[in-house]
């Protein structure tokens, strides 16, 4: 099946949406939803769902049916288990620490994730910011161990240490670039970059 193809703000709000949707009494109307999701521009909100309703996750909106609402098929009949990932700790956006393995896992809508093997790690730092990558923020990471160049990838680094950033592959070394001007890229042969997986989904809770 192939995956919805969400820019990151239409899956942040496609997944508030898959969350807390019951919580409204009534299906939520575009002044709601922004209150909720903390946006000011009504306007913008809109066009991210126009663009939820053209990749039919949420129903088109009308005097007749007011409201947001998700498309029944996106949430009917799905087997929690399905959209349960594990979750493998704490990766850094900063300088690298290591993503220690847990138990737990975490549910991912399938928007977010693809029909490959995929995990979810959280965010700590704030190198990423300026590719809206948040500290606190869970990220879901297809697991391989190659990427194209300028795909945001977990690299372990010495075998010991896992970080995420933005990956340049060139002869004879690999650049991690982070997302803030403040800091700087860093340079590694390539044998000391081991790729774990490249970014395909974001979450972010608003609590």
């Amino acid at each position: 099946m192939n995956m919805p193809s969400l820019t990151r703000r239409q899956q942040e709000i496609y997944e508030y949406l898959l969350t807390h949707l019951h919580e409204f009494p009534h299906p939520p109307t575009l002044n709601e939803l922004c209150d909720a999701l903390g946006l000011s521009s009504r306007g913008s909100l809109h066009k991210q769902l126009q663009a939820l309703i053209k990749e039919g996750l949420i129903e088109p909106m009308n005097n007749q049916r007011r409201g947001v609402r998700l498309v029944q098929t996106a949430t009917d009949d799905i087997d929690p288990d399905v959209n349960e990932l594990p979750l493998y700790g704490r990766i850094a956006a900063g300088q690298p620490i290591e993503a220690v393995s847990t138990p737990e896992t975490i549910t991912v809508p399938p928007p977010l994730r693809t029909e490959n093997p995929c995990y979810v790690l959280e965010v700590k730092g704030d190198s990423m910011i300026e590719e809206g990558i948040l500290d606190g923020d869970w990220v879901v990471i297809e697991q391989r161990d190659n990427a194209r160049n300028g795909e945001i990838v977990v690299a372990l680094v010495d075998g010991e240490e896992a970080t995420l950033k933005r990956i340049e592959q060139q002869d004879g070394k690999v650049i991690l670039h982070p997302a803030n001007s403040a800091m700087q890229p860093m340079s590694f042969l390539p044998e000391q970059v081991q790729i774990q997986g490249v970014l395909v989904g974001q979450m972010r809770s608003y609590h």
